[in-house]
């Protein structure tokens, strides 16, 4: 995605964003965009749990953690609640930041295919340029290891 091509997603809350990527991620050392598939379900709700519970972590390296699904600000806001995670979710209903990243394709469950995202965590620089990608991720440990490069930023 350009760094400079505006997009609106929606906050837990309710909220509509219409930003860039490079103002989201301006005044940050690290924008970690993790993208993952569906709130409330057992590999999001860990991932989203440990993203949150190491996100003073974050903070204190200058990152941002932000988790993208097409789930709607609703949904992310009883996903929060449930979950008590203290971490920002963006709606992206129609799938377009999801399409900017590439994180969506083809997945295979109990034999059938589908198409689905793909879980995927990206961490940018302050000008949005991608720093780290990883994709096809275990929800368990990844958030550590997404720290782990942000620290040796």
């Amino acid at each position: 995605m350009d760094a400079s091509t505006k997009f609106t997603v929606l906050l837990e809350s309710g909220a509509r964003v219409s930003s860039t990527l490079k103002a989201l991620a301006a005044g940050q050392k690290a924008l970690v965009l993790y993208f993952y598939p569906k709130d409330n379900t057992p590999g999001c709700t860990l991932e989203g749990r440990e993203f949150s519970a190491l996100n003073g972590d974050f903070s204190k390296c200058g990152a941002r953690v932000v988790g993208v699904s097409k789930d709607d600000a609703d949904s992310h806001a009883q996903f929060v609640a449930d979950c008590g995670l203290g971490i920002d979710l963006l709606s992206d209903p129609d799938g377009s930041l999801h399409d900017a990243f590439s994180a969506v394709g083809e997945k295979t469950l109990y034999g059938r295919k589908f198409v689905g995202t793909i879980r995927s965590t990206f961490v940018l620089g302050p000008d949005a340029k991608i720093l780290k990608e990883w994709r096809n991720v275990r929800a368990a440990g990844h958030a550590a290891k997404v720290l782990e490069f942000v620290k040796s930023l």
